[in-house]
């Protein structure tokens, strides 16, 4: 089965013709123009909006029901030759093969309209480590060209562009995948300034994920417990979650995907353990072993995890000393992490800036 991408952007292209956003003009001033989405299967197939199951010179093509609506999310079609390609119908479309389906060879998807999907459809079989997976109805949902590029690089997908065959070859090399390697990535920025997002969107392509609660105020903060309904809600329905504040054998047994959030949660709960008057010997020791613990399970771990903290120096000097303390001690375990980390990135306004390691 030879596929070749026609067009890979929305449903009107990407810029989209008359549309002044930030995405498009951004794009438009790159060069970047990727055209409404379309490919054509063996020179024969072309799939885009509209097309209906049936058979085209051998071609087999059934329409495959959307996981969120109902309706059509997509086409399955299998070749002569017995290749098999998914395909969504449109932006927004989530294909759900039936039960039993067998791993595509190429599978196509909307992850600008629901990344998630992708570790739905990795959970279930039918997208492998050798399906070649790639972005489709690549449009100004992203605010940039380079931010997609970022987005396919840690989902493990591939970005075709206007005019590019596929082969049915793995997707990306043996070294990238989560597998074959730990990763770590530390995701800091301020109160509201989207990092939890973030850390979401780059494990939405995870077929095995267990997201760590590290602070839990109790029933009678309805404040805290709204914002816990949130983030359910955002979240997977088949994540997993785990409330603990022992993140140390948490990474040292773990071998999926973590989602902690997160770390300053993590060290008021451990500060209320160990006491915040840390003039006091015993305190201070106690803390001391539990961040050294946390650090070093943290650089030993087996699993891809993504951690969630809070930036606290660009504000102003907290009033109280047990701020300052907070302040201080979140810090300097900010620095012990990240210096451990593959990654980090720093969230502004919902802005990535991601931080260099020298």
């Amino acid at each position: 089965m030879r596929i070749l991408v026609e067009g890979s952007g929305g449903s009107a292209g990407w810029p989209q013709p008359g549309c002044r956003c930030a995405s498009c003009l951004r794009q438009g001033a790159a060069g970047n123009v990727r055209g409404r989405s379309t490919v054509v299967v063996d020179g024969l197939l072309r799939l885009g909006a509209g097309l209906a199951a049936g058979e085209v010179e051998g071609h087999r093509v059934r329409v495959v029901a959307d996981a969120r609506e109902g309706g059509t999310g997509g086409w399955d079609v299998t070749g002569p030759a017995g290749g098999r390609l998914l395909y969504p119908a449109g932006p927004g479309s989530a294909p759900a093969p039936p039960e039993g389906s067998a791993p595509y060879d190429v599978a196509f998807l909307d992850l600008l309209g629901d990344p998630a999907q992708l570790g739905w459809l990795r959970a279930r079989g039918v997208i492998t480590a050798d399906t070649v997976t790639v972005v489709a109805f690549a449009d100004h949902r992203v605010p940039s060209e380079a931010e997609l590029a970022r987005r396919c690089g840690f989902w493990r997908v591939r970005l075709a562009g206007d005019g590019e065959a596929i082969d049915p070859a793995r997707s990306v090399p043996q070294d990238r995948d989560v597998a074959g390697g730990t990763r770590r990535v530390l995701v800091l920025g301020g109160a509201r300034s989207g990092k939890s997002e973030r850390a979401e969107l780059r494990l939405a392509g995870e077929p095995d994920v267990t997201y760590v609660a590290t602070g839990n105020r109790g029933a009678d903060d309805p404040d805290w417990a709204a914002r816990v309904a949130a983030h359910r809600a955002r979240r997977p329905a088949w994540w997993r979650t785990a409330e603990t504040t022992d993140l140390a054998g948490l990474l040292g047994r773990s071998r999926g995907a973590l989602l902690i959030d997160g770390i300053g949660t993590w060290l008021a709960a451990v500060l209320d353990e160990c006491g915040w008057d840390l003039r006091d010997d015993a305190a201070r020791d106690k803390l001391a072993a539990r961040r050294a613990e946390l650090v070093g399970a943290w650089r030993q771990a087996c699993c891809h995890v993504v951690a969630v903290s809070d930036e606290t120096g660009l504000g102003v000097v907290p009033a109280t000393p047990a701020g300052r303390l907070f302040r201080d001690e979140l810090g300097r375990l900010n620095q012990a992490l990240a210096a451990e980390s593959e990654e980090a990135e720093l969230i502004v306004a919902g802005r990535v800036m991601p931080l260099g390691n020298s």
